[in-house]
């Protein structure tokens, strides 16, 4: 099928390796659709570059957030642009993981859960030693992210929470 010029709505994520995954999975539809998906690098700039974009009819933003949780620096952004003057026009979801490694189902990594990394340990980092992968340096951490997505198959391979939220993204972002 042919890909559609691209909408005036967008979906925001914000790191990189989301957006290789919900490219991955999703982005055959998403260009059917006309949805642009758009690596912000973070959300703590999030209601600059709502404002720099202008949202409105036909031009909504659904925004994609890591461990989207109560209490957390990204619901206090999340519920400030729920307030905010583009408000109608922008839907923030998370999922409740630390990071979307763990939108990848265990099981595909020959795990049966996801191990529990302490604090004091960058993520990352812990999940690469736990798996016995290096995990020196970013290039590492790179080359262990492309190890998991290319177990990534297709939606049968990612957790439900996630793919709920992505799905909504869609909606939100295709309905006029």
């Amino acid at each position: 099928t042919r890909a559609r010029v691209a909408r005036g709505s967008r979906i925001f994520v914000e790191g990189r390796h989301d957006a290789e995954l919900v490219e991955k999975v999703w982005g055959a539809d998403l260009r059917i659709e006309g949805v642009v998906v758009e690596y912000i690098e973070g959300v703590d700039n999030l209601e600059e570059l709502l404002t720099e974009f202008g949202p409105g009819p036909g031009r909504k933003v659904g925004v994609l957030v890591d461990h989207l949780v109560p209490g957390s620096k990204e619901s206090r952004i999340a519920e400030n642009v729920a307030r905010g003057p583009h408000g109608r026009s922008v839907l923030v979801v998370g999922h409740p993981y630390v990071d979307v490694w763990q939108a990848v189902k265990p099981e595909r990594l020959g795990m049966k859960d996801w191990p529990t990394i302490p604090r004091t340990v960058e993520w990352k980092h812990g999940i690469c030693e736990h798996l016995g992968w290096p995990h020196e340096d970013q290039a590492d951490i790179a080359r262990a992210w492309q190890r998991i997505l290319g177990r990534v198959r297709s939606y049968a391979d990612l957790e439900a929470a996630f793919l709920g939220r992505v799905e909504q993204l869609i909606d939100f972002a295709t309905v006029d």
